[in-house]
């Protein structure tokens, strides 16, 4: 199995606070990789780290061999790590076909000049950038929404819109934070599907940071715990389920 993800004594410090100390972990290609414990653990922290919003304090961070450590967000999604946030981060005045589109001007080459004097180049990429972003809509079912400002959709089509931008950026790797946040049962069986699909259509490798816990275990192949900052297990469902660390720290006893 290839490792696409390696993160090595991972550290970032607020001041007294260690807010991640030393996480070590491996990440392989293809497989959805759950991040679960309980609020302030650091995992948030954690992904901001592995996408550049966050300094790090000490430790390296590799993407296909290549060092991650230090880089802008911009250029980290350009490599293709993209993500959502816990707090939905999208351009609330903007439709959500525009949405999609803003997050497609990574991979767009025409620069300034070629959008002021409307070149051919200009306009086939323009129009590349319009197909590619109603195919996305279609995916997550917001096709019929494309001209509504994103500010009126629900919480959860919010959610979905969030995913689909994240889509745009070609990703192989999809950092998905609290995804089923706010959702109904119902709603968060369709999100495993949605998850599962996309992984196998894009072929994605998806990182999830999550609290609903039947929906890591049914959804996750492997699945690493944190608790005020540290590591303390990283397995597959079952292993993690077992762990007496794991069990004290988060899921408790039945």
């Amino acid at each position: 199995m290839k490792v696409l993800l390696d993160a090595e004594r991972l550290c970032r410090n607020f001041g007294g606070l260690k807010a991640v100390n030393n996480v070590t972990f491996q990440v392989v290609e293809g497989e959805i990789f759950g991040l679960i414990g309980p609020n302030g653990a650091g995992k948030t922290t954690l992904f901001n780290l592995m996408t550049g919003l966050t300094p790090v304090s000490s430790g390296t961070l590799s993407y296909q061999g290549e060092r991650l450590t230090g880089l802008p967000p911009h250029r980290i999604a350009e490599k293709g790590i993209g993500r959502t946030f816990q707090n939905i981060r999208l351009f609330k005045g903007l439709s959500a076909l525009d949405n999609i589109k803003v997050a497609q001007h990574v991979r767009t080459s025409s620069g300034l000049w070629g959008g002021f004097f409307c070149t051919p180049s200009s306009r086939a990429e323009e129009k590349r950038v319009d197909e590619k972003a109603w195919e996305l809509l279609k995916l997550i079912g917001l096709a019929d929404r494309a001209g509504e400002l994103a500010e009126n959709f629900s919480y959860g089509d919010q959610r979905r819109l969030e995913i689909g931008r994240a889509l745009a950026l070609d990703p192989r790797v999809l950092l998905l934070d609290e995804p089923a946040a706010g959702m109904n049962s119902a709603e968060k069986r369709a999100l495993t599907e949605f998850i599962r699909a996309i992984r196998e259509q894009f072929k994605l490798t998806v990182l999830l940071i999550e609290h609903h816990v039947p929906l890591v275990m049914n959804l996750c192949d492997r699945i690493a715990v944190l608790n005020f900052g540290e590591l303390i297990a990283v397995g597959n469902p079952a292993e993690v389920q077992k762990d007496p660390a794991v069990i004290e720290a988060y899921l408790g006893a039945e």
